[in-house]
């Protein structure tokens, strides 16, 4: 039977809403009178049941996105794999798997907010959050974010409530105002009420607005989400401080981050590591860290431990050396073994409480 006229409309409506908030634009195409249709290649055919009538197909699928859609990273292999980078009109998850991880998430979304307010000077940034999220992770350092990120405190405003369904109504309605330059939303674990409505309406906001919409997400597993992109972040070794002789030896560089792509709309696994330059405020991407660990460590041949005294070769197995001499020849200690007055009264002086 033929589907009428009302009803294809109202069909099409339905799927132009589900595309908008899923970020994919349904493309309509018209095919020509008397041609075949391969059911396979299209997800919609609609019209007339017999050969010969005019057929509209809709094709879903990812539609051509503008040359500013998409935030650069600065790494150039992590923005191919992303298609380009962040999207900017979009929901994007950032993870951290466990508790110890929020520092190296923190510090990838101020990044990330430096990078945003590159391109829009002088709008603030809402960071949303629960108590427990705060009192766990705690804020972001006031004088640490000019110096590192370039972000004048009074660029990042926060907003701390105490039940989720309020963070999350907060950042909903901050979300849709294009006052802000992005919104930042951090959760701890799993909650129920942040499920895949909560997430759509998240993506939705962004979308309508133009902004993006950091969720950070501390001590959780992937779950389903509307975000097209999710990161796994966490803390990397930072490699020696670069100077003009070389890297200087026993120094901490620049701070590094671990980046798993977990979800994307190219669907291309990978993972890096990033530098984040404090100085010029971008990323650098940095390659063969294994390589380069094991060229240090066989730059530095010196044992970590020395030998013990006396003794040419290390102990033969684990308790043969004793840490302290060994008894006379009748099984108690000598008499040059004895501690001195000095010292039996220092060893019977009172400890340090804690």
């Amino acid at each position: 039977m033929a589907m009428t006229a009302v009803a294809r409309e109202t069909v099409f409506a339905l799927r132009r809403q589900i595309a908008k908030i899923e970020g994919t634009l349904p493309e309509r195409l018209q095919a020509p009178a008397g041609a075949l249709v391969d059911a396979g290649a299209a997800a919609d055919v609609s019209g007339a049941d017999f050969p010969g009538a005019d057929l509209t197909i809709v094709r879903r699928g990812p539609a051509a996105a503008l040359p500013d859609a998409f935030l650069p990273v600065g790494a150039g292999r992590l923005d191919a794999a992303l298609s380009g980078g962040l999207p900017k009109a979009a929901l994007s998850e950032i993870h951290g798997q466990e508790t110890r991880d929020a520092g190296a998430v923190a510090g990838f979304a101020l990044s990330l907010t430096s990078l945003i307010l590159k391109q829009a000077q002088g709008l603030p940034v809402l960071w949303v959050g629960t108590s427990e999220i705060f009192h766990e992770a705690g804020f972001p350092y006031a004088r640490g974010l000019h110096a590192a990120f370039g972000i004048e405190p009074g660029q990042l405003v926060f907003s701390e409530t105490s039940k989720l369904t309020d963070a999350l109504w907060v950042a909903e309605e901050a979300a849709r105002m294009t006052a802000l330059a992005a919104v930042i939303l951090e959760i701890r674990g799993n909650p129920q009420r942040l499920d895949l409505t909560a997430t759509r309406r998240l993506h939705a906001r962004a979308l309508a607005a133009g902004r993006p919409v950091l969720l950070l997400r501390q001590a959780a597993a992937p779950e389903p989400t509307a975000a097209p992109v999710r990161l796994i972040v966490a803390s990397a070794p930072a490699a020696p401080r670069a100077t003009v002789a070389g890297p200087l030896a026993g120094s901490i560089g620049r701070p590094a981050f671990t980046i798993t792509i977990g979800k994307s709309r190219t669907a291309l696994p990978g993972q890096f590591t990033l530098e984040w330059n404090p100085d010029e405020r971008v990323f650098d991407e940095r390659r063969g860290d294994e390589r380069a660990g094991e060229e240090r460590r066989a730059e530095n041949p010196v044992a970590v431990v020395s030998l013990s005294r006396g003794r040419k070769d290390p102990a033969a197995a684990a308790g043969a050396v004793l840490a302290f001499p060994a008894a006379g020849a009748s099984g108690s200690p000598t008499t040059r073994d004895q501690p001195s007055r000095q010292q039996r009264a220092t060893h019977l002086g009172p400890r340090r409480a804690g």
